[in-house]
């Protein structure tokens, strides 16, 4: 997902759960922050690194990939974006292809609800934190947060699924790697990383092969994931996105106490109802940037403006703290709020057995 979902529609999201106009602009704040908040930013400010949820393009490329490389990478991008959905999925294979696969994000797994129940009775910024990592579940379903060619290979042959005179039609999606011409939804042109034969290579990583795809909500399209064995698989982005807005109201009432309890596959459709129609429009509308219209919504929602996300709105508080006053500023908070949810997913990953993640105090299962 990009800056239009994680900022403007979790605010929406937020206000429609109960929380007040500031209290949602700080929580969209943390949600964007996710994809911003890299070792790069972190040396900036002298913050601690363990607090890193994102990777710059330039750090992964100069990331080490050996074992150590590949599980600092893992660590990142399976805790904050492609949080895995099931760590004892029965699949055939080796046991290091089994951990690679059990590492596939998808909605509604165990370790979601514990993400979200890790955020109850924290602070807003924790908040934010677990609704950028809901919301990509489903964005980032059927991909892997680790460099794998088995897995996150997607094959040649992509197809966007549009209607023409009420029936839907496949229309043939092209890739590049002109990363400075950018994609080009008019031609159906798109850049999406080199292949790369190595298995650990980080042109693997995630959705890395098929493009920003997975991140447009209008986006409907079939591709053959390798580890599906290249068999087509449906992607339908807009109704995915709106369970993944629902979901998110879901969980910010029980993160409010309106909720007594976190339950996968529940959401509030009742809430999101009456806008519907209008929420769906701005799903399906054939664009690569909602931003204007989730904040147009959203300031309709609450009668008062969404400031733009600023990525630099909390550095200076952080910076000029007294050193034991740190942890009390906004970006302290997130900081915090980060390692937390690192270690609990990695803690997971490693008790299930598998150490792709690297290694954790917690005993490892006996069944990996």
């Amino acid at each position: 997902m990009q800056k239009d979902f994680h900022y403007y529609a979790t605010y929406c999201a937020a206000f429609l759960a109960g929380f007040s106009h500031e209290e949602s602009l700080d929580i969209c704040y943390s949600a964007q922050f996710v994809d911003e908040c890299s070792a790069t930013l972190l040396k900036k400010i002298n913050a601690p690194l363990n607090a890193a949820t994102t990777q710059l393009q330039m750090e992964l490329m100069n990331a080490r990939t050996d074992i150590v490389g590949r599980q600092n990478i893992t660590r990142i991008w399976s805790s904050f974006h492609f949080l895995p959905r099931d760590l004892n999925a029965k699949v055939k294979g080796g046991k290091l292809y089994r951990d690679k696969y059990r590492l596939i994000c998808g909605p509604n797994g165990e370790l979601l609800r514990e993400t979200v129940k890790l955020a109850k009775g924290k602070n807003l910024q924790a908040v934010g934190i677990a609704m950028h990592i809901l919301a990509d579940t489903w964005a980032h379903r059927s991909f892997a947060g680790t460099p794998t060619l088995v897995i996150n290979d997607t094959g040649k042959d992509f197809y966007e699924i549009i209607e023409e005179n009420g029936n839907p039609i496949r229309k043939r999606i092209y890739f590049y790697e002109n990363v400075k011409a950018g994609d080009d939804l008019e031609a159906g042109k798109y850049i999406r990383t080199v292949y790369h034969t190595d298995e650990n290579s980080v042109m693997n990583l995630g959705h890395g092969r098929a493009g920003h795809l997975p991140d447009y909500s209008f986006m409907r399209y079939i591709y053959l994931p390798a580890w599906g064995a290249y068999k087509e698989e449906f992607k339908d982005n807009p109704a995915e996105y709106y369970n993944a807005f629902t979901q998110m109201i879901y969980a910010m009432r029980y993160l409010r106490g309106e909720e007594t309890d976190f339950l996968l596959n529940t959401y509030s459709d009742d809430i999101s109802a009456s806008y519907e129609t209008e929420i769906m429009s701005i799903l399906t509308r054939r664009q690569l940037d909602s931003c204007n219209d989730w904040k147009a919504f959203g300031e309709k929602l609450s009668g008062k403006e969404v400031i733009p996300f600023d990525v630099r709105a909390y550095q200076k508080e952080y910076t000029s703290a007294e050193s034991d006053k740190k942890d009390m500023t906004d970006a302290g908070r997130f900081f915090a709020a980060a390692q937390r949810q690192k270690s609990m997913v990695t803690d997971k990953i490693f008790a299930s057995g598998n150490l792709l993640a690297g290694f954790s105090k917690m005993k490892r299962s006996e069944n990996a």
